[in-house]
């Protein structure tokens, strides 16, 4: 055994240490330990020396001792490889994306019991304002006092209040005992002939062993879950775990739900709005193999699985997957190259694949398998374009005189009709009609937007919130200010007013913000409490209402603006998905597409149902441009406090920029969201030819290269988000 080792620190700004092993402790590659830094003492994971080349060798006599070994599973070593590949291949420090497996600290902790707090009900003798939002917001809610401070938009101090005066109190959490087993028998379906065909080569993907990535592309209402869950079955029969990856956070308790009914019990859930206790308690059972299936967001591909069988992306397609923030990985992608590790088949679920997916589907790298028509007795939704020239709305309305009569005829049938429009708030521009002022918010160059329930004006890109002024802040006029365009906010009040009697739901980020409210939503729908639900893209994905048979597209036309090469593949994706949620029972479904420009091959495709012409298309226009998944891109973005620095150091990286057969780089230039966060951002995009490293150059081209601290230099491999 080496008397020294190599050990990643979760300190991103630095790269591998070496330390020396006291006697007596034992450390292999993958174990994790408590390291000194300094004055502190920090986590690390021991790490293969030839694998993570240290930036300075050091000296048996200079090394300092590891202090001790973590009481945990060690990382295994697939993940480990994956560590490695997603720091190479997203130009992230290996410790940033490490600690997204370590992503809950108490989980190293031996304690296995802990005091959480919760409310009683009491009402404290004086009530404050802030206590009142506390018990509000609190609800049913059961956590740390922190977690239960944020939760309720408070501070530490108000909660311990609470809990003085008997309104909240303490309750002792077993942290560590064992979820229950799922049952693959419990509940088996019967399925169609297609169905069945499907689920039967992913049972047998499953029995090989071996990784083998599989599109399962199957039109809404299809029963995509349905098919994949016999996989999963297959895989807790051979004791193996599954990894179920779900695009929002909004989507899990459905999900829980529908395992839960197929299988007897929920599966171990991982996602940002878990307690401590919680994410411990699924870390350690992920870490040791007895959470046979976990679903979660992007962040579960990351967690120890003991012995990974099957991983399933549902949604695939879907955007969100890719992170804006941090390390930029695209967690379907990962995906794949996780279970290329794991040696275990990964299927990627989609009714509108990426062309990304369907490529490497021609290529020959991905088998597919196709389910064309939905469940039962449920047919596809007709679907119709409204030309809002040839058929404008009313004066000062939103939704046309088409759509209106068909929610007539519905509400009449007794059945319930969706408004879709990828808008929160009320109005997304507020100006001053004397003087034309716009609110803009102080740290982003970006519109507020006005949310008038909440009588607030909001960021939607730094969170920068305050209240809607009586009067102009130019011109000092009051009842001026005018609400440009519209928002979710206001198509609900123009719902009230044609149809007040209905029982309307605004579904968005800003009121389904936790899976428990999403199944409080789910709850309403199809206990029949809700008549109208006017929604953002939260309502495209995933959702099952069988009396939903009328969806309207306010603006079918929103995400075709700003340049980005994938907007017409998005909007198409995005208009079938919403529409994929009407006609799911025997009742038929009937869409209609609110648009300026019906005659545009993305409207036509839509209307026409021809997916495989629209998506011949814009892949050949992507061939023609050398765009992904046919060229690569990576986007460069500096950004500063200090807009002259920013700028220069942008300059200074395009002035060093190689020059590479088959590689341009364009700009610099502000980003289209030029400030950001108080931030002044450029953007440099470099645009290779696919068989290029492009990686590999950018390392060291950038490496050569040194900037101020107050400068940030962020490297985007593939890009989504051209903001």
């Amino acid at each position: 055994m080496s008397s020294r080792a190599r050990v990643i620190i979760m300190n991103s700004a630095l790269g591998p240490l070496d330390y020396r092993v006291p006697e007596g402790m034992i450390v292999a590659p993958g174990t994790i330990v408590i390291a000194p830094l300094g004055p502190r003492q920090l986590i690390g994971v021991v790490w293969e020396a030839d694998r993570m080349p240290s930036d300075a060798e050091v000296g048996d006599n200079r090394l300092r001792n590891l202090i001790a070994v973590v009481d945990a599973p060690p990382i295994p070593a697939p993940l480990r490889r994956l560590v490695e590949w997603t720091a190479t291949y997203y130009l992230a420090p290996p410790a940033a994306v490490l600690r997204m497996a370590l992503a809950s600290t108490s989980a190293l902790e031996g304690a296995r019991t802990i005091t959480e707090y919760r409310a009683t009900g009491a009402v404290p003798p004086r009530m404050t304002p802030q206590r009142q939002q506390a018990l509000d917001r609190i609800g049913e809610r059961q956590g740390l006092i922190r977690e239960l401070g944020l939760a309720a938009g408070v501070s530490d101090a108000v909660v311990r209040g609470l809990v003085k005066t008997g309104a909240i109190e303490p309750v002792d959490v077993d942290i560590d005992n064992p979820f229950a087993r799922p049952d693959p028998n419990h509940h088996v379906p019967a399925l169609s002939a297609d169905q069945a065909a499907a689920a039967a080569a992913l049972v047998a993907a499953v029995d090989t062993a071996a990784f083998a990535p599989t599109l399962l592309d199957g039109v809404t209402g299809s029963g995509k879950t349905e098919v994949y869950f016999e996989a999963i079955a297959e895989a807790i029969r051979q004791g193996r775990q599954t990894l179920v990856l779900l695009p929002e956070i909004a989507l899990t308790q459905p999900f829980l739900t529908r395992f839960e009914a197929r299988f007897g019990t929920a599966p171990v859930a991982w996602h940002s709005d878990l307690r401590q206790s919680q994410r411990r308690r699924a870390w350690r059972a992920i870490a040791s193999g007895d959470a046979l299936v976990t679903v979660g967001a992007r962040s579960a591909l990351f967690l120890p699985y003991a012995n990974l069988g099957l991983i399933v992306v549902d949604e695939a397609h879907e955007t969100s997957f890719k992170q804006e923030e941090g390390v930029h990985y695209h967690a379907r992608d990962v995906a794949v190259m996780r279970g290329l590790f794991e040696a275990c088949p990964v299927i990627l679920a989609s009714a509108t694949p990426a062309i990304e997916t369907r490529q490497q589907v021609a290529l020959g790298r991905y088998a597919e398998l196709k389910l064309p028509g939905r469940y039962g007795a449920a047919q596809l939704p007709t679907i119709e374009a409204i030309d809002l020239i040839a058929e404008p709305p009313d004066r000062g309305r939103w939704i046309a005189p088409r759509l209106v009569k068909a929610i007539d005829a519905a509400r009449e049938r007794g059945e319930q009709a969706l408004l879709f429009l990828n808008r929160r708030g009320y109005a997304p521009l507020t100006l001053c009609r004397t003087c034309g002022h716009r609110f803009q918010c102080p740290n982003c160059t970006a519109w507020m937007v006005e949310h008038r329930l909440v009588r607030r004006l909001a960021c939607h890109h730094c969170g920068h919130v305050e209240p809607v002024p009586e009067k102009c802040p130019e011109c000092a006029n009051e009842d001026t200010l005018v609400a440009c365009g519209p928002g979710v906010e206001r198509i609900a009040d123009e719902v009230a007013l044609l149809w007040p009697d209905a029982r309307r739901a605004v579904v968005t980020s800003d009121t389904i913000w936790s899976p428990a409210k999403a199944a409080e939503f789910v709850a309403r729908m199809e206990g029949g409490d809700i008549d109208i639900v006017i929604g953002t893209q939260l309502v495209t994905k995933g959702y099952h209402f069988p009396n939903l048979t009328v969806v309207g597209v306010i603006d079918a036309d929103l995400g075709l603006g700003g340049g980005d090469l994938r907007a017409a593949e998005r909007t198409f994706q995005q208009i079938s998905q919403v529409a994929g949620r009407a006609g799911r029972s025997i009742k038929p479904g009937h869409v209609y597409i609110q648009t300026h420009s019906p005659q545009a091959s993305v409207m036509q495709a839509l209307v026409k149902g021809d997916a495989d012409a629209f998506y011949a298309a814009e892949t050949e226009a992507r061939r023609e441009a050398d765009a992904p998944p046919f060229g690569r891109y990576a986007a460069i973005v500096v950004s500063s406090e200090d807009k002259n620095a920013a700028d220069d150091i942008a300059r200074e990286i395009k002035r060093s920029a190689p020059e590479v057969e088959g590689m341009y780089v364009y700009g610099p230039a502000p980003a289209p969201l030029a400030m950001l966060r108080g931030r002044h951002r450029y953007r440099l995009l470099v645009h290779a030819r696919r068989a290029l490293d492009v990686q590999e150059v950018i390392r060291g081209w950038l490496g050569a290269l040194t900037w101020p601290p107050k400068v940030r230099v962020a490297v985007d491999v593939d890009p989504y988000s051209f903001l």
